[in-house]
């Protein structure tokens, strides 16, 4: 399993933005994902997600699906392998 860290940064939508928290939140809490550890930046200009998955293309794929993403409130992300030491 490999680690890795979602940054996002959202865009100037605040209703938009508000109405999808909620599944959001959920979206990532029901995946259950090993080392799952995730929440906003202290600013709400964005957050940060850490989790495990078999490999890159899987977590892709959960980023994509992320209701974040599916709503356009996105303006920018990275997602990238993490190695903790």
């Amino acid at each position: 399993m490999n680690r890795y860290a979602y940054v996002y940064f959202m865009a100037a939508e605040p209703e938009i933005i508000r109405e999808t928290v909620p599944r959001h939140v959920a979206y990532w809490k029901n995946l259950d994902l090993s080392g799952y550890i995730g929440g906003p930046f202290a600013d709400r200009s964005g957050g940060l997600i850490i989790f495990s998955a078999p490999d890159s293309a899987t977590a892709e794929g959960l980023v994509l699906h992320d209701p974040f993403q599916k709503a356009g409130v996105i303006d920018k992300h990275w997602l990238k392998e993490w190695l903790p030491e």
